[in-house]
């Protein structure tokens, strides 16, 4: 029954492209962003495709590289105007969230520095006390110094109270803090989603790749290494690194996800992406790196990275798909020819 209603759409959708109906000509000046939209729908219906908010997102921006720059203007004007993407949103309070526990493990830490010093001013008050009974022979003194001693003990009772409550803040506090943490999709250091959400969403990719029968692609990037070796300074690889972390923004898709693997290698899941367009993908993302240098006093530094290509097989688990995008860019590096590479599978 699914496959004759996805029979009867594809008749529909031959249709009307046939007929010319809804269907953007590349000839003529492209500017009726309901024409283009109407020509998204018949693109996924004739690829099998359910018309779900999310295909219907990867293929606006995927056929939109093609069309004319009018029309590429008239869309990204009017996205411009929407804001209503609930993972960036989450980054954004995620953030938030972050800094308001840093301020409050900042508080906390100075709290419990301050009970330090009272501890031991107390102890030097001991100390004096002492010193005034064996050393003073005047009677008022001695007194003086026992009841500043008593104050002192009675101050330094309320701080052990407060010192225990403030503790138990802090332990609930930690493990409020340390739950969002596992649950964070974004990394703070590079500006992308983190390792857990790029195994997530690779994880959803496999499945819907395995029912539906179509081409997503994993790209895995890093730093040169060569490059590395021959700044010799931490200080600019990370400078270096939080830059390609930026530039991997600026050139994907709003259907891309960008993240940070670990140890400054980054991917990019690139849906609805066969190889061959992985590749084309790669070449334009090594010349814009290529072109984006840093200078360092009167120092030109000339970026390079290099990109490991994998498909996204339905039969493979994430982990085996990360390490096949791994071993490429290990080719690539090994390689002084070529800046990327798809490792074989291994069968």
């Amino acid at each position: 029954m699914v496959d004759a209603r996805r029979k009867k759409r594809k008749e529909i959708s031959k249709s009307k492209v046939s007929k010319g109906t809804n269907v953007l000509d590349m000839n003529e000046p492209a500017n009726d962003i309901e024409i283009y939209s109407q020509e998204v729908l018949n693109t996924l219906i004739t690829d099998n495709l359910p018309p779900t908010p999310n295909n219907f997102a990867v293929y606006f921006d995927k056929l939109l590289e093609d069309k004319s720059e009018n029309l590429r203007k008239q869309v990204h004007s009017i996205l411009e105007l929407e804001d209503d993407n609930d993972d960036e949103n989450a980054v954004v309070l995620e953030q938030s969230l972050k800094e308001g526990f840093n301020s409050m493990k900042n508080i906390l830490d100075v709290t419990a520095t301050l009970f330090k010093n009272m501890s031991l001013m107390s102890k030097i008050l001991e100390k004096r006390k002492k010193e005034l009974m064996t050393k003073s022979d005047s009677q008022t003194a001695l007194r003086i110094a026992k009841a500043l001693g008593n104050d002192v003990d009675k101050l330094n009772k309320i701080f052990k109270k407060q010192s225990s409550q403030i503790k138990t803040y802090y332990e609930n506090t930690a493990k409020v803090f340390k739950k969002v943490e596992g649950e964070t999709i974004f990394d703070n250091k590079y500006g992308v989603y983190n390792k857990r959400y790029l195994l997530e969403k690779i994880t959803k990719e496999i499945e819907s790749v395995k029912e539906f029968k179509y081409s997503s692609s994993l790209l895995m990037i890093e730093l040169s290494r060569e490059l590395i070796l021959e700044v010799k300074s931490d200080k600019i690889t990370m400078l270096m690194t939080k830059t390609i972390a930026r530039l991997l923004l600026k050139t994907s898709r709003r259907s891309d996800i960008v993240a940070h693997y670990g140890r400054g290698v980054f991917a990019m899941l690139l849906k609805h992406t066969d190889l061959e367009s992985a590749k084309k993908a790669s070449e334009r993302l090594i010349d814009l790196v290529s072109n984006s240098n840093l200078f360092l006093a009167d120092k030109e530094i000339k970026l390079k990275i290099s990109i490991g290509i994998a498909d996204i097989d339905g039969y493979a688990s994430p982990d085996e798909i990360i390490v096949n995008a791994l071993d490429g860019i290990e080719m690539a590096s090994r390689q002084k020819n070529i800046d990327y590479a798809v490792a074989v599978k291994d069968n």
